[in-house]
């Protein structure tokens, strides 16, 4: 069984600090090519900014990206999961909590975040790699 801590081990966490306003955000996770950013301030959670926060609090409530910081419209009420949790313990916990994104964490230290898209993506690797073996199998023993 695999555990989060071997998925995210060449991995850089992504975070931005809770003063920056949502269009610094935005243009951040644009170039980093990722749909949520963790919210650190001093080194601890304090939430976590993803692209439904930027739709639901900021485009459709009207707010201006440009003055607008991420503390006011970032998610706080957040699961989080142990580095030492697998990915089958993270994905129940993703549908379980009806989030795309979890924290991992190391104690009270956050170590990184992993998404359903990563998980996603693991498995399909993984399925792969069972596929490839099986045929190389039956084309042995043929």
């Amino acid at each position: 069984m695999t555990r989060l801590i071997d998925l995210l081990h060449d991995r850089q966490i992504f975070f931005v600090e809770p003063s920056r306003t949502v269009s610094e955000v935005a243009r951040k996770m644009s170039g980093q090519n990722v749909g949520a950013i963790l919210v650190l301030e001093d080194g601890r959670l304090s939430g976590l900014f993803s692209e439904r926060d930027l739709m639901t609090r900021v485009v459709v409530a009207g707010r201006n990206p440009e003055e607008t910081p991420v503390r006011e419209v970032m998610s706080t009420e957040l699961a989080t999961i142990e580095e030492t949790a697998t990915s089958d313990d993270a994905m129940e916990m993703m549908r379980r909590q009806n989030c795309r994104h979890l924290p991992v964490t190391r104690g009270p230290a956050v170590v990184g975040m992993i998404s359903m898209r990563d998980l996603m993506n693991y498995e399909l690797e993984c399925k792969t790699d069972e596929i490839k073996h099986m045929r190389a199998y039956i084309s042995s023993t043929g």
